[in-house]
């Protein structure tokens, strides 16, 4: 390995030292107990070196949650581009983001936190970049809409509208599973889901 080769090996191991400490900083003490000295504690490095990779704790945060989004839009891309039906991908991509909601939890609790974090806690600026990171997913369910609609799959007057809705349903849908053991009465909460995902795809089905 060359020098420009480990350097950029080491810049790397440092950044993910830094955004490892922040994750775990945020989900234990939340975003407001958080401060650069805490991070570099965390992460065993010196304060000047967070500092050097990151010019404030905002944009340690906004590194954190494009990675978590970034790694959810990678599947959904794939499930997009697949030789299936759109019926079909919109089922995978809604198993996806359940999956995701336990497979990468930490990821999916950063995306969850700073998604419906109220706008004081960044900039104007730095919370419309968080919102369109994230937004990125739902232009690629849109056009899974919109090219179902053009084929007579879906029907559907309003497709931003129901997008809207498909997905903050299936995010509402999944803040239910803490009450699997009490509100559910221990049914089971995927099926609970599944069963939801059916009704809300039917009702955009196309009829002949």
């Amino acid at each position: 390995m060359g020098v420009k080769e480990r350097k950029a090996l080491e810049r790397k191991v440092r950044r993910n030292q830094i955004l490892d400490a922040a994750r775990a900083l945020l989900l234990s003490v939340g975003i407001n107990n958080i401060s650069i000295s805490k991070i570099s504690k965390r992460a065993e490095l010196s304060v000047g070196s967070i500092y050097f990779y990151y010019r404030n704790k905002e944009e340690i945060f906004i590194a954190l949650q494009e990675e978590g989004v970034a790694l959810l839009y990678t599947k959904v891309l794939h499930v997009s581009k697949k030789d299936i039906g759109h019926k079909e991908k919109l089922i995978q991509i809604a198993m996806i983001y359940y999956r995701f909601s336990e497979d990468q939890k930490d990821y999916f609790d950063i995306i969850n936190y700073f998604v419906s974090s109220p706008t004081i806690f960044f900039k104007p600026d730095l919370k419309t970049q968080i919102d369109m990171s994230a937004r990125k997913i739902l232009l690629v369910i849109r056009e899974i809409i919109l090219d179902g609609i053009s084929q007579k799959v879906f029907t559907e007057n309003d497709p931003y509208k129901f997008l809207i809705m498909f997905w903050a349903t299936l995010h509402g849908l999944i803040q239910f599973k803490r009450f699997e053991k009490t509100v559910l009465g221990n049914k089971s909460h995927e099926q609970l889901y599944r069963y939801s995902l059916k009704k809300l795809i039917s009702s955009i089905k196309y009829i002949n």
